[in-house]
């Protein structure tokens, strides 16, 4: 972060000189290493060079300093009440102080064996599928959920009350129609064909988790698509309609 500040001299342009936020590399040095918190021993993170790692497989390794009395985690700051070699206490998201102690057990390392984050969500194609008769005949509609490498990030706050983020992964999803060995739609429908009904500050966080065949009338094939935040509750669950000749419409059926 840099601050501007002009300076005025009598019969002259103000001057603009740069000043940095310098980082404390001599808290930084004392920062690195295991971390517990004081009291239950339980671990909190560790400290390496310039990145804070987690215990939890779900959350991704954050770039940290220490500017003035702060901690800064990406785009948070933290204030540092009292930091020694062996003791670290700061003020959480919600004001509360978080005592931790630098570890000196062994065994806290591995809580750190684990090389990358834990993918949250399918890692495997799922498919389901059925036949429903109609005016005489006879339909198989099948649905193949994809999972894809397409990142979705969601903040959480951790038992400390650190915001630390998750990774996710979202999907695509196939529908298919038939009428014996007639194909009569295929598509992959993917979260941002969905735009229309879902705002889309609520899309860039969310995934198209699933798909599900509702019935059939005169008007073609009713699929309900869900859009979900990650491990939330939050969810708009929108229509997708095939009709008989292949044309799709969408409607949003609940929030």
């Amino acid at each position: 972060m840099v601050l501007l500040t002009a300076c005025w001299r009598q019969g002259k342009e103000p001057v603009v000189v740069d000043v940095e936020e310098h980082e404390n590399a001599e808290a930084k040095a004392m920062l690195q290493g295991i971390w517990t918190e004081r009291g239950t021993d339980d671990v909190s993170f560790r400290a390496e060079g310039d990145s804070i790692y987690y215990p939890d497989e779900t959350s991704q390794p954050t770039a940290f300093r220490i500017i003035g009395d702060s901690l800064e985690l990406g785009k948070n700051r933290y204030l540092i009440v009292r930091q020694t070699e062996n003791f670290f206490c700061f003020r959480n998201q919600a004001g509360d102080e978080v005592e931790l102690v630098k570890s000196e057990q062994v065994d806290d390392t591995l809580a750190f064996i684990h090389r990358q984050p834990e993918m949250l969500n399918v890692t495997e194609v799922v498919k389901f599928d059925s036949v429903v008769n109609y005016n005489g005949k006879r339909y198989h509609w099948y649905i193949a959920v994809n999972p894809t490498r397409q990142r979705v990030t969601k903040m959480v706050y951790n038992n400390d009350g650190v915001g630390v983020e998750n990774i996710y992964y979202d999907n695509i999803i196939h529908i298919g129609l038939f009428q014996g060995a007639q194909r009569l739609y295929s598509h992959n429908f993917n979260k941002q064909m969905y735009r229309n009904d879902v705002p889309q500050d609520f899309l860039e966080q969310a995934i198209l988790g699933n798909m599900q065949f509702d019935h059939v009338d005169a008007d073609g094939f009713h699929f309900n698509a869900t859009i979900c935040i990650p491990d939330g509750i939050s969810c708009y669950m929108v229509e997708t309609l095939v009709g008989f000749g292949g044309e799709v419409t969408m409607k949003l059926l609940e929030y």
